[in-house]
């Protein structure tokens, strides 16, 4: 039970400077931006997919966390927002470049989830207009709309924000911690549906759990020869961490998270299912 306390607050520690970051920037921007600087990012659009795709291929949960509170604060795209949660990796990059025989799969996976991100990304920004959802507020509306942010300075009201999520996200990673714990890696690898070409659908949806747990059980598989190429692919491409966690959270519209949650769920798939078939045609 101490092993699992201790590595829920880890988890959540290796956050904490991503989320003061962000929540410093978007303190600065609300007090003290033009409104010439917010049309400036707005304006982003096309070419905001491209580096949220690039940005997410760091190894670090913060950036899927960074990007879902820059979105409830509607200073990136949607788009932008599916791209660094499809291109984010978490703790699978370290565990492969450990492995020096995996460097290949490294360099094809890191490929892949840009591709993925970038083109899913740009897609969804073109069809966003034509989907369900709220029309969005200015800048800041949703993301401050109750925490009296205006009277506060940067700094406290930076802070302030962050001690909220962090509590949050110390809890969800307490949970699930427990839960994996209990559940264990040999019946999620039960679950996984071992070479079955429904393998992908599976993964897919064990990466939404919210910690990075996922990612690291995830990768091991694969490196164990029980997860496909595109299984793995699939699983680490909704696998952004706590970041849609923090996007439930500071999002104030559950029905617009919950198509983001489709969307992202429907682009790991797909990426999935066509990365598996070229290596089964090139192979």
């Amino acid at each position: 039970m101490i092993d699992i306390l201790l590595d829920a607050l880890v988890d959540t520690l290796k956050t904490l400077p991503f989320l003061f970051g962000a929540y410093l920037l978007l303190e600065f921007l609300e007090h003290r931006a033009s409104e010439k600087l917010i049309n400036a990012l707005s304006r982003l659009g096309p070419l905001g997919p491209l580096g949220g795709a690039a940005l997410g291929l760091v190894p670090q949960c913060g950036f899927s966390v960074a990007a879902s509170n820059f979105y409830a604060g509607r200073l990136i795209t949607p788009g932008t927002l599916l791209a660094v949660f499809l291109a984010t990796s978490d703790e699978a990059l370290p565990i492969l470049v450990s492995q020096p025989g995996a460097l290949p799969d490294l360099f094809l996976l890191l490929g892949v989830k840009f591709l993925s991100g970038a083109l899913f990304g740009m897609g969804t920004d073109l069809l966003w207009k034509h989907l369900p959802h709220r029309q969005a507020e200015h800048p800041f509306t949703e993301l401050c709309q109750d925490c009296d942010c205006e009277h506060r300075g940067i700094l406290s009201a930076a802070l302030l924000h962050t001690a909220k999520i962090a509590l949050f996200l110390f809890l969800i990673n307490l949970l699930l911690g427990g839960a994996i714990h209990f559940v264990g890696e040999e019946r999620i690898s039960q679950v996984l549906l071992s070479g079955s070409v429904f393998q992908p659908f599976v993964a897919a949806l064990i990466g939404f759990i919210p910690n990075c747990a996922s990612s690291v059980i995830l990768t091991e598989l694969y490196l164990a020869g029980s997860l496909s190429f595109g299984a793995a692919v699939a699983g680490l491409c909704t696998g952004a961490g706590v970041g849609l966690a923090v996007l439930w959270k500071a999002n104030r519209h559950p029905k617009e998270n919950l198509l983001l949650m489709v969307l992202l769920y429907g682009s790991a798939v797909c990426t999935g299912l066509l990365s598996q078939a070229v290596l089964w045609m090139v192979g």
